[in-house]
């Protein structure tokens, strides 16, 4: 037996990992939209808009993902018709410039929206706490300079609620990376289900998932920098005001 794993099969892990990056970037990214989006319609006039904001929110977090990513991949492949599904499962792809981009799998789109939904709920909830941490005092002094609402939101409140947020945000992404392991039981071929695999064909245990695990780490220590990087560029501009 090998004391370490082969090119081959560390190419397999490395192409994992890529999917799992892709997954999480595309993922938080949806997620973010979608969770600005809720937490505006938590502040919003329409009563019933508020109240559906809410629930969504307080379904999504008090679901299991597991249970969300199985309802994406399995429920929802029974409501589509068979047309829809066989494209869906054929691959295509699209050459420019001499590159070819590919049509994500199923596996992918389901994953992404499963990590998309459930994120989004936590994420919707970090925005939340930012808006509710802006002083009211700010809203008043905004208002006696003359702004409109509007402006005074987009100019005010809005940088400082997102200042608030951002903290707990990146740590919310931190767990995107770490959620989308789970996405290994709907099949998608991410960092997990290729060390599984490779596990599986060497028997090599603690050298497949202990690059794994690596790999994991790596990806969540550069979200880590790049906290740190943007929390100090904030207290740094505070200090110069």
């Amino acid at each position: 037996m090998q004391a370490w794993l082969a090119p081959k099969y560390l190419m397999w892990l490395w192409q994992g990992f890529g999917v799992t990056v892709g997954l999480a970037l595309s993922a938080a990214i949806a997620a973010t939209a979608a969770g600005f989006v809720l937490a505006m319609a938590r502040h919003a006039r329409y009563r019933p808009l508020r109240h559906a904001a809410g629930a969504y929110v307080v379904a999504f977090r008090n679901t299991p993902l597991l249970v969300q990513l199985l309802f994406w991949y399995f429920g929802v492949a029974t409501l589509l018709p068979d047309a829809v599904m066989q494209w869906l499962n054929t691959v295509h792809s699209v050459h420019v410039a001499g590159w070819a981009l590919r049509w994500p799998s199923f596996e992918f789109v389901a994953g992404w929206l499963g990590l998309t939904c459930y994120s989004a709920a936590f994420i919707a909830e970090e925005f939340q706490a930012g808006l509710r941490g802006v002083p009211v005092g700010q809203h008043h002094a905004a208002a006696a300079l003359g702004l409109t609402p509007l402006q005074a939101f987009r100019h005010v409140v809005l940088p400082q609620a997102v200042r608030i947020s951002l903290p707990p945000l990146f740590g919310q992404y931190m767990n995107l990376v770490k959620n989308s392991s789970l996405t290994m039981a709907i099949g998608l071929a991410e960092l997990s289900y290729a060390a599984r695999q490779v596990e599986t064909e060497t028997f090599q245990t603690f050298a497949a998932f202990g690059v794994a695990t690596v790999l994991y780490i790596a990806a969540v220590a550069v979200i880590e920098a790049v906290a740190h990087a943007v929390a100090h560029r904030r207290d740094l501009s505070l200090a110069r005001r």
